[in-house]
């Protein structure tokens, strides 16, 4: 995991580096949000794709009713937006794109035909933001880093904003992983530590998920 995060720095340091400037915000923390949002995906693939086919490769989340909550909860909610079938077409091919990596997606896709991915991205911008943000998913803007950093540092701010003030100029550890909560779920609550935001099938939760890797982030150069 350690030779996944050298690469993800190696790739796209500077990038962070000028993105975050004048924010409180961290590489080490953008590289645990992409640990945490989409290795399970990129990290079977990253040592021998080129960068851009990665990048394009970095979808997924195909949770749908009774499971998801937010829009679109199902197919047929999405087609009911405009542009849905568009969205609707290029998420399904999202989906089907991932099949000769993952055996996993392969089997959704091939016994599920109204299955499609929800986040896009390597930080992964959900599907619901379609409705305010459609020219993201409809140009397929995920596959340009530039783009998916500029939404993601954005929400980042939107985050801290929330859970702390717009005028924070520095976050602890701690703190930071209170943001990427908030970044997560949308807000944060403290009394409950890092025990907040998706919980994997293991039982843990996001919040402590970008805790672990925050901490591995900054153990490699």
């Amino acid at each position: 995991m350690t030779e996944a995060i050298g690469w993800f720095k190696g790739q796209f340091r500077t990038a962070i580096q000028a993105s975050i400037q004048d924010t409180p915000f961290s590489v080490d923390l953008l590289t645990a949000i992409a640990m945490q949002e989409t290795y399970y995906i990129w990290g079977d693939f990253y040592q021998r794709l080129p960068v851009a086919e990665v990048l394009k490769l970095c979808v997924g989340d195909t949770l749908d009713t009774p499971n998801r909550i937010a829009f679109p909860k199902n197919k047929s909610e999405l087609l009911q937006e405009p542009k849905g079938d568009q969205m609707f077409a290029l998420a399904r091919e999202a989906l089907e794109s991932l099949g000769p990596y993952s055996s996993r997606y392969h089997e959704v896709a091939t016994f599920n035909p109204n299955k499609f991915c929800h986040g896009f991205g390597i930080f992964q911008y959900d599907i619901q933001f379609f409705k305010t943000n459609p020219d993201y998913f409809l140009e397929k803007r995920w596959c340009d880093f530039d783009a998916c950093l500029a939404v993601c540092v954005q929400e980042l701010k939107a985050a801290l904003r929330r859970t702390y003030s717009s005028g924070k100029i520095t976050l602890t550890d701690e703190e930071m992983v209170y943001v990427a909560i908030a970044y997560n779920r949308g807000s944060v609550n403290f009394p409950r530590g890092f025990k907040q935001g998706y919980r994997d099938e293991s039982g843990k939760y996001y919040g402590e998920h970008i805790w672990e890797y925050l901490q591995l982030a900054k153990s490699v150069p």
